[in-house]
């Protein structure tokens, strides 16, 4: 998997908007609010960070080469260092979580808004 693959994946998500209020980094958000972002190291990708449900935290992080991540981690967020820790599919997974756990987070009115109430309610992981 490539830095571009996640990218396409989070963009393939409904609602999904990608914004850079940092520098380079690559911010993935559902209704305003983020779920992933790809961290640069000056002008080169550097890792994967997303929101995790409080026991997807509890057993990433004990995976070598994902740490709660710096300033989000009280939020149930993990910083992947490159994109090896886990397998392509496991990612794809696991930032589909977090854009769920992010939108199911967002008001009815909102999610009604973005056209994505239906599709939560029919997400067995949330």
């Amino acid at each position: 998997m490539r830095y571009a693959d996640v990218e396409s994946h989070c963009l393939s998500l409904p609602a999904t908007s990608v914004h850079t209020p940092w520098g380079d980094s690559h911010v993935f958000k559902v209704g305003g609010k983020m779920f992933a972002m790809i961290v640069m190291d000056g002008s080169k990708p550097s890792g994967v960070w997303f929101k995790a449900g409080e026991a997807s935290f509890q057993i990433l992080t004990r995976v070598k080469g994902i740490a709660p991540c710096p300033y989000l981690a009280r939020a149930h967020w993990v910083a992947m260092d490159g994109l090896k820790p886990l397998k392509p599919k496991e990612l794809r997974e696991y930032l589909t979580r977090a854009h769920g756990l992010v939108a199911a987070g967002l008001s009815k009115k909102k999610r009604a808004s973005l056209g994505i109430a239906a599709a939560l309610e029919d997400n067995p992981f949330l």
